[in-house]
């Protein structure tokens, strides 16, 4: 192992942090009196960023033993060096060990959550007295051994005329989605909102209920398989729909724009809208930024716009500039509490303007929430234990409703498709540091109310009525006020702070990884990175394969399941759509795999070849409440593929078990 010292420009670059942010608005004017310094500024920005990642961390550094790591209290106090702004963010740091402490007890490195939960750990370990409360009467408390905060109720009807003429909610239902709403600065006034028992049947629903017999076309933008998406195209095939997907340019997995542009534009105006634009802000595989530019050329040109912002990070949405955008359609997911549980809901929001234009179509897909002291409404009088009807809330517990990953696939089930998320809200003045009772605890109903799936249960014992009381937080007008402490921190640190926390985690990562070389003459890195590397602007996502001695990759289930022994929680996905140019043709051949059982549906033989034809990859997410620890552990399980011996056995052991695939 070599160092250099090399100097660092450390003043341009906390400049930068200070002053400088990446423009969500990309392609939308600017006064032109401004323009030509602010674009001077964003550049000069980005390359101050680089070049402190490049020279002050590792400098002309690298690393050809597991044992030649520098410590922990070495590598962070470089780090500190190198990004000083990332100690001004130690107000994470604060609620993290006061909130979610099971994270350090338990030593769990979670890297396969992206967004932010509802609700905090601490809240959870304060509904444990409920518990006792309900055992004091002699009964059982549910077989999973923490309270779920709230259940889910499945329903079957019309999506048209849930958002046209509204249902039934019960008060719990109606307070989350104002918190929701509120926080995701999203107003009543122009979107209606549907709670789905996740992201994929948020999609299900658009596909089922849009007019694609007069609006022919789906183009989606996606670099990665996700099963919301196949299910939508599935949906809209049966329809009638055209579907079309964007391509991403290797090695950079850029979108394609000369492609993309050509599918959006339209030769001739019509009246007829031509179709569904289905647009993720950005990447939550490889962390790639897409301009936003791209949804005013659709919008121009008579698409119906639907955003996918399941993979923004915390507070994303106060810079998503919605009033200038105003999409037809936005989905969005909430899991409960990270690290924890990941189980939660997805939701859907339409325009009201586009609300009309839909199909009538019943479909499922649909949930209303239940407050969690229902649970008990189940008890039998006699014997106590949980009796059928099975409510909701047990599969969810057990992650029944999270969506099953494809796209990404976690050790330990604990990232589905309902773990990504996050936007925005308004700023809450709520203390970290605040005692247990200083605030009361959090979701409950001040009355009962009458679901279609616990229409005949009966009346409440008199221990749920004190966890009503404890629970309920009605305000002064009276309606019912919930606290989601997940989502008041997140609005109580700020776009600022943790996009820059997030942005310096991610850059020392990614710069750390491909300082591994295996010792030989010819420097086989450890791992190759797919999409953006060192960048300012880039998402808190990674994709990565890692290889061995010999340069052959190390397959990512395995990667995944060897995390896991070493309490590291990873995902993988499959990246597809990619596009090689003629002087990549002979890279083509080695870096793509074929899948034997891919895409199923009408697709055309050249979208399924092209759609069943991609890369493997591990992926890591880093989360807004992730610290140093957890990206210095992931490094330092990564450096031990660098011990041909580790891999060799890691191989040999899975093979003996006939696991040399392993499906998780």
């Amino acid at each position: 192992m070599e160092k250099m010292q090399s100097p660092c420009p450390k003043e341009a670059y906390q400049e930068c942090l200070n002053g400088c942010c990446p423009n969500p608005l990309l392609g939308f004017p600017e006064p032109q009196k401004k323009m030509g310094k602010t674009r001077s500024t964003a550049a000069t920005c980005r390359r101050n960023f680089a070049a402190t990642a490049t020279s002050c961390i590792f400098p002309n550094t690298q690393f050809t033993n597991p044992e030649s790591l520098p410590s922990l209290q070495e590598s962070f106090a470089e780090f500190s060096k190198a990004y000083p702004q990332y100690i001004e963010t130690h107000q994470v740091d604060k609620i993290r060990e006061q909130e979610y402490y099971h994270l350090s007890l338990s030593h769990h490195t979670c890297l396969d959550y992206i967004g932010i939960g509802l609700f905090s750990y601490f809240q959870l370990q304060k509904h444990d007295s409920r518990k006792q409360i309900v055992s004091s009467s002699h009964h059982s408390p549910p077989p999973n051994s923490h309270f779920p905060f709230f259940s889910v109720s499945y329903k079957t009807g019309n999506l048209k005329t849930q958002l046209l003429h509204g249902g039934q909610e019960s008060e719990i239902e109606s307070a989350i989605k104002k918190r929701i709403m509120s926080f995701l600065n999203i107003s009543e006034n122009d979107y209606c909102m549907v709670f789905t028992a996740n992201r994929t049947s948020a999609f299900k629903l658009v596909a089922e209920s849009y007019p694609f017999h007069s609006s022919q076309k789906l183009l989606t933008v996606y670099d990665y398989e996700s099963e919301a998406i196949e299910t939508m195209i599935n949906c809209s095939q049966k329809k009638g729909a055209k579907v079309m997907s964007a391509e991403f340019s290797w090695p950079r997995l850029r979108i394609h724009s000369p492609k993309l542009r050509k599918m959006i534009m339209r030769k001739r105006k019509k009246k007829k809208k031509r179709g569904l634009f289905v647009f993720p802000l950005h990447s939550r595989v490889t962390g790639a930024r897409y301009p936003y530019l791209w949804m005013s050329i659709a919008q121009e040109n008579d698409w119906h716009i639907l955003i996918d912002a399941c993979a923004l990070g915390p507070k994303d949405m106060d810079s998503f500039g919605l009033s200038l955008i105003r999409p037809d359609f936005l989905i969005c997911s909430f899991y409960k509490i990270f690290g924890e549980n990941p189980s939660g809901f997805g939701c859907l929001f339409v325009k009201k303007s586009t609300a009309p234009l839909l199909e009538d179509s019943t479909t499922t897909g649909m949930i209303s929430l239940v407050p969690a002291k229902k649970l008990f409404w189940f008890l039998d009088e006699s014997s106590g234990p949980m009796s059928s009807p099975k409510t909701c809330s047990e599969k969810l517990e057990q992650g029944e409703t999270s969506e099953s990953q494809t796209a990404v696939k976690t050790g330990k089930q604990k990232a589905s498709e309902t773990s990504e998320t996050e936007t925005a809200g308004t700023a809450a003045e709520h203390e970290v540091s605040e005692s247990p009772a200083s605030k009361s605890q959090t979701i409950g109903i001040a009355a009962r109310q009458k679901e279609p799936e616990t229409s005949e249960i009966v009346e409440l014992v008199k221990p749920a009525k004190v966890i009503q009381q404890e629970t309920a937080k009605p305000r002064k007008n009276g309606t019912m006020e919930v606290e989601c402490r997940g989502l008041d921190q997140v609005d109580l640190l700020g776009l600022t702070q943790i996009s820059n926390r997030a942005r310096c985690l991610i850059n020392w990562l990614v710069n750390a990884l491909m300082k591994l070389k295996h010792p030989n003459t010819e420097e086989i890195p450890v791992i190759r990175i797919y999409g953006p590397k060192i960048k300012f602007d880039r998402g808190p996502a990674l994709a990565f394969n890692v290889f061995d001695w010999k340069g052959e990759k190390v397959e990512a289930p395995l990667v995944q399941k060897l995390a896991d022994r070493s309490n590291i929680s990873l995902s993988y996905g499959f990246l597809h759509q990619i596009s090689f140019s003629g002087k990549y043709e002979e890279e083509k051949a080695k870096v793509l795999e074929r899948r034997t059982c891919g895409v199923k549906g009408k697709l055309t033989n050249k979208s399924k070849e092209r759609a069943n034809v991609g890369i493997t990859v591990v992926t890591v997410a880093l989360g807004f409440l992730a610290n140093f620890e957890d990206a210095y552990m992931l490094w330092a399980f990564i450096a031990q593929f660098l011990d041909a011996d580790f891999v060799e056995k890691a191989k040999w052991r899975y093979t003996a078990l006939n696991q040399k695939t392993v499906e998780v």
